[in-house]
């Protein structure tokens, strides 16, 4: 038997930051592999766990227990059966239900196969504070399915949200462990905790399309496209998603500063640019790059907003810092 986690937390809470923590620590005698759903089509997410070592499936362009579940089912069977991996992550979106999934976890199809443990919630305490975040019923139901609540951004936090996080303490923690962590840095250990078994309540909020006609997998660049654009929808977000071929690249003064000056909520990208890599990851006002000297085969980034988004002049923009040749 595998023995599964699932780690939730809505938009911006550090979940794959804490995923690769845990790659990064774990036995090396171990085979590990992370089931991973994303929003947005592009697929930003398993580019950024590539190297990680862990055998990997994507499910972008909607949530994985959308539509009977069947975009799960496939890659939790793939990994499974023919990964047979001593641990598996699951890695929802951050506007996922947790119920959905958690029911396929626990059916009886998946007795033989699946020993079911902890499951993790990621949270930024300071999310607390917004009325986007504390009212949707995705964020709440999250926090409810949750063995273990991890208090993220540690090194973020200020009194306000110091005493929003005891205020919600005091009234919905329920006998879950709470631990804190910054960049995600948690004990591996908690993944053994065993998992309560409590009741999730469904959320009729929770509704938007998946794209099955593509199937598994992020979107990838037709021979001699230059780049593509995909654009997705649901519980009131929006998300746009850019990927350019290996020979784009982009300039990195340029490239930072559109970046940061973008009005939506959320940025996750990984680019070229002359110096080689560069990982991006912003949400909201917290703006975290990391640059590598070795390039990926291509550039992706995926932009997520709550309100009406001009992603034409957004791009416009962005085709600008190109440093090849214009198409």
């Amino acid at each position: 038997m595998t023995k599964t986690n699932l780690i939730t937390g809505f938009l911006g809470s550090g979940k794959t930051t804490t995923i690769l923590h845990l790659l990064a620590n774990k036995n090396p005698d171990e085979k590990w592999a992370v089931l991973v759903n994303e929003f947005g089509e592009v697929g930003i997410d398993g580019a950024l766990l590539a190297d990680s070592g862990a055998l990997l499936k994507e499910i972008p362009g909607g949530c994985m227990c959308c539509v009977n579940g069947l975009p799960m089912q496939v890659g939790l069977n793939t990994l499974l059966r023919q990964g047979k991996p001593d641990r598996l992550l699951i890695e929802p979106t951050g506007l996922g239900h947790p119920k959905q999934i958690l029911d396929m976890l626990t059916a009886a199809v998946y007795e033989p196969w699946i020993d079911l443990r902890a499951t993790l919630c990621l949270l930024d305490p300071r999310q607390l504070l917004d009325a986007q975040y504390s009212e949707n019923d995705n964020f709440r139901d999250q926090l409810t399915a949750a063995d273990v609540i991890i208090a993220n951004k540690e090194d973020k936090a200020d009194d306000r949200s110091r005493a929003a996080l005891t205020q919600w303490c005091e009234t919905h923690l329920e006998g879950r462990e709470l631990r804190f962590a910054s960049r995600g840095a948690i004990d591996g250990a908690l993944l053994d905790l065993p998992r309560s078994g409590r009741q999730v309540p469904a959320s009729a909020a929770h509704q938007h399309g998946q794209n099955l006609e593509r199937g598994l997998g992020a979107l990838s660049l037709p021979a001699h496209q230059r780049w593509r654009r995909s654009l997705n929808s649901g519980q009131g977000y929006q998300a746009c998603g850019w990927i350019f071929d290996s020979d784009t690249q982009f300039d990195t003064i340029g490239l930072l500063e559109w970046v940061r000056l973008a009005p939506v909520d959320r940025v996750k990208g990984v680019l070229r640019i002359p110096e080689g890599l560069v990982r991006i990851n912003r949400q909201g006002n917290d703006f975290h790059i990391e640059t590598q000297s070795v390039a990926p085969p291509d550039s992706r980034i995926e932009l997520i907003s709550a309100t009406e988004t001009d992603w034409n002049a957004l791009q416009s923009s962005l085709l600008t810092l190109r440093l090849t040749m214009p198409d």
